[in-house]
């Protein structure tokens, strides 16, 4: 007896310490492998054919798919005679101590040069949702990117209904002319590159362009079911609405990072930002098919593609056979959604306002609440004096260009990551990025008179685990204009947006630091701003620039430089040993 006694306590003892143990490795990541080749292939769109620049010959590439707490490897090999970078935000996968693997180039690597490869590594903490990744150099993203999707860890439900199947839905744009060819005459005419031919809806064009009808996405959808859409907005240069025709949807996530729950018709979306809605399907199958459509919004002086993209959304009749006999001689009707017009600004507006944090205990809105460094950044555009040696289309041998704080950042030839790392900054950067303006002046009203812009390769250093409040206010010069900022190695809070100047004596007591929207890239509104607030604590350089590829380009990008904190694990990692070299 004693002896059975002294086997159920050596039992649960083992089972005390053995449990701890169970759940954490039921938690613990996997490591995912990947390989992406990057080869020309050769595609038709619009009734002309040409080569692009692909992941694996797929456009768009390949799904990447894993786990919250999963490690990631990629190999990435050139096999063209483009360099190349990938950015992973995205797009949004924060890369905490491994900068070395967030893409931008000549932010924290040079880039893969043809024939050579890199193993692009990281881990992805505390994120779950839909991200992409693309093309980090030039404008090849224009065809190089793809989904990456973040479940849930094992067992983890999601905080809105379980959907009947997801779907990645992702915008692009698509240029007849080489893209590469295009933008590299642009930059060296002054001028500005030509507008897209077509937008795409997972790489086609749609029904509504000449040609193109067999080049159509469907989903094909079954009646009383709801479906998780993962929207990305892949474009180069285009804020977009998405509406689905005689259909809401609900919102449930931005930037893989859950919100408030709230139905619309219509998306906004600009270039580098993701939304998961949900569609709830109708109870029966209807006799008519449905346009789920994109077009541009659009707010700036330039031209735009001012065209519509479209898929199809269609009900499987299959299951409702009785409800339908009567309807199968009858052509479905093709049913399109009202779209708001191209500049609608106050309903982009209203539609950012509704983004709220779920700020719950399970997913908490972590808003520093104080504040240890304060930026003001307006960002727009302006002119660039050209070189005697060189003819530029504007007034007194000028070009358009962009900037942030009047400085438009001139791309390094080294990246700025080692320079940092090595404490080479010296001939690579400066470490006087102005906080400020150079001078105040009626931001959304009267431009001034010498619109003439700096142009330098500046940074701002920061304290590991600076609490950072930084307003990014549109400017009128050459014209007003949304801009979609991307902020790398940080997720940050919307706090607080608005038309016309910001008020810094009256706007900041209307700041929401309850429940601010978090993201990794915002939309300054045309003719107004945002303020955002993020905790520096990822040490490394940290890319932050306009999502629209054109104003890139000119120069409306900056980097923040965050040094290490005091303990080892707030230490940027050394670089891997295949890092590329310039």
């Amino acid at each position: 007896m004693g002896c059975c006694v002294m086997r159920v306590i050596m039992f649960a003892v083992c089972a005390m310490l053995v449990l701890p143990y169970l759940v954490l490795a039921k938690h613990a990541g996997i490591t995912r492998h990947y390989k992406f080749d990057i080869r020309l292939q050769k595609v038709t769109r619009l009734c002309q054919s040409k080569n692009i620049v692909t992941v694996n010959g797929q456009f768009p590439g390949p799904r990447i798919i894993a786990r919250e707490g999963d490690r990631v490897l990629i190999k990435v090999v050139n096999h063209v005679q483009n360099n190349i970078t990938i950015h992973w935000n995205r797009h949004g996968i924060r890369q905490l101590r491994t900068g070395w693997a967030d893409g931008p180039a000549y932010i924290t690597q040079c880039p893969i040069q043809t024939g050579q490869s890199y193993l692009y590594n990281f881990t992805v903490t505390g994120q779950r949702g839909t991200l992409f990744w693309h093309a980090h150099i030039s404008w090849l993203r224009a065809t190089v990117y793809g989904s990456l999707v973040i479940l849930p860890k094992l067992g983890v439900p999601y905080p809105f209904p379980q959907p009947f199947k997801e779907v990645p839905i992702i915008f692009g744009e698509w240029w007849k002319a080489d893209i590469e060819t295009m933008i590299n005459q642009a930059m060296q005419t002054g001028g500005a590159p030509n507008v897209s031919d077509a937008y795409t809806i997972n790489g086609l064009p749609g029904l509504l362009y000449n040609c193109s009808a067999q080049d159509t996405f469907r989903l094909k959808v079954k009646p009383g079911k709801t479906y998780l859409l993962r929207l990305i907005n892949a474009a180069l240069n285009d804020e977009l609405f998405f509406s689905i025709a005689n259909h809401s949807v609900t919102v449930v996530e931005v930037d893989a990072v859950y919100v408030k729950p709230f139905k619309t018709k219509t998306v906004v979306i600009t270039p580098g930002q993701t939304t998961n809605i949900l569609l709830k399907t109708k109870s029966h199958s209807p006799n008519a098919t449905f346009l789920m459509a994109a077009r541009a919004y659009a707010t700036g002086p330039a031209a735009f593609d001012n065209s519509t993209t479209a898929g199809i959304l269609e009900y499987d009749h299959q299951e409702h056979q009785s409800s339908v006999s009567n309807a199968k001689n009858r052509k479905p009707s093709v049913l399109k959604p009202a779209l708001p017009s191209f500049n609608d600004t106050l309903f982009a507006m209203n539609f950012n306002k509704k983004l709220r944090s779920l700020a719950t205990t399970k997913f908490p809105a972590k808003v520093p609440q104080t504040v240890s460094r304060r930026f003001f950044f307006t960002v727009g555009l302006g002119l660039i004096q050209c070189s005697r040696n060189k003819a530029c289309p504007g007034p007194n041998n000028t070009m358009v260009g962009a900037a942030i704080n009047n400085v438009s950042f001139v791309q390094p030839s080294t990246a700025l990551l080692q320079a940092h790392f090595f404490g080479k900054s010296k001939g690579v950067y400066t470490t006087d990025f102005p906080a400020n303006p150079p001078f105040k002046f009626n931001y959304t009203g009267t431009p001034p008179k010498n619109i003439l812009l700096n142009s330098g390769t500046k940074v701002v250093v920061l304290p590991f685990n600076t609490r950072v409040e930084l307003v990014l206010q549109d400017t009128s010069i050459i014209g007003a204009e949304s801009h979609p900022l991307h902020l790398h190695g940080f997720n940050f809070h919307v706090v607080g947006q608005g038309f016309g100047n910001f008020n810094p004596k009256k706007d900041p007591a209307n700041f929401n630091l309850v429940d601010p929207v978090e993201r990794n890239t915002v939309g300054v509104p045309s003719g107004g701003w945002v303020a955002i607030r993020f905790r520096a604590d990822n040490p490394g350089v940290w890319f932050m620039h306009c999502h629209l590829e054109v104003h890139t380009s000119w120069g409306l990008k900056m980097a923040w430089v965050v040094i290490d904190g005091k303990r080892p694990n707030q230490k940027l990692l050394p670089p891997p040993s295949d890092l590329p070299k310039c």
